[in-house]
């Protein structure tokens, strides 16, 4: 099911970062964000999956759920996500594809209650990227070319974020989340970054 395309193609060398907007990415303002407390200490990287309905990939829903936009009666699913106010810096979807929803240099509101190394509350100092999927299912390789490419921009304009600072969702809610799951090559994913 990909009826839709509304990310930009993660092109290596036409992605760049300026003023926390990922150059070459589709912009889409989600109004699910804030300022970060210090927007000096941004310092980790958190890895997500999602897919609306659960399982299901292709359609608009994760993109009108991240805008505010989701219509909840269009899966009986849906209605748990009621009232529920989300977002992440970066969505990439399974065919590799960028869509920005939140300004780097803003709070995404993507870990919930969560903690890394210590430190309480990651929205306050971190980046969340999306990637269309779910724990059990393999990422593709689009996917983790476009996540490489990112991540190593994000490195580049943010040094306090390096390899030992990148995690995942379970990694900072333990028990609560489990994302971005079995499935997810972190190993393949770090050797690609430059």
């Amino acid at each position: 099911m990909y009826p839709y395309i509304f990310g930009a193609s993660c092109k290596q060398n036409s992605m760049t970062i300026k003023n926390g907007e990922l150059t070459n990415a589709i912009q889409l303002s989600s109004p699910h964000f804030n300022q970060r407390p210090d927007p000096f200490d941004i310092s980790l990287l958190v890895i997500h999956n999602i897919s609306l309905p659960a399982g299901e990939f292709g359609g608009n829903y994760i993109r009108d759920l991240f805008l505010g936009k989701l219509d909840i009666d269009a899966h009986p699913s849906f209605l748990s996500l009621k009232g529920v106010r989300v977002s992440a810096h970066l969505f990439i979807d399974r065919l590799g594809k960028a869509v920005q929803f939140v300004n780097l240099t803003d709070r995404a509101w993507h870990a919930g209650v969560s903690s890394f190394d210590g430190k309480d509350n990651c929205n306050d100092y971190s980046i969340g990227i999306e990637l269309e999927g779910t724990d059990e299912t393999a990422f593709t390789d689009a996917q983790y070319q476009c996540l490489a490419t990112v991540t190593s921009q994000i490195i580049n304009t943010y040094p306090k974020i390096t390899k030992q600072r990148i995690c995942g969702h379970s990694d900072i809610a333990p028990g609560r989340k489990t994302d971005p799951g079995r499935a997810f090559d972190w190993e393949f994913y770090k050797r690609l970054i430059n």
